[in-house]
């Protein structure tokens, strides 16, 4: 017999990264970095520590949206319906 387990949630899957550093992008311009700390279920949403707004910018030239600059925010909820994308950012 096959083990038919569910597959994980998002919020499951996210919690699996918690205490890493995230990249959140809200939309094609701006996004948040920092420290992913809690998760939460109501209202579905993530806890940033050590938070950035980030401005994003791409050209024709260079398609790929790159970060032009970051700004101190400490702590940082952000509601999962805003997210677009999410980046799980490794440490050098």
């Amino acid at each position: 017999m096959s083990n038919n387990t569910p597959p994980p949630t998002v919020l499951q899957i996210l919690e699996r990264h918690l205490g890493r550093k995230v990249h959140v992008i809200l939309d094609q311009s701006y996004g948040y970095e920092g420290i992913l700390m809690a998760v939460s279920r109501e209202p579905p949403g993530l806890w940033l520590s050590e938070g950035k707004a980030t401005v994003l910018r791409s050209t024709i030239a260079q398609p790929i949206p790159q970060v032009v600059s970051r700004e101190d925010r400490s702590e940082v909820f952000i509601n999962l319906s805003s997210v677009l994308r999410l980046e799980v950012l490794h440490e050098d």
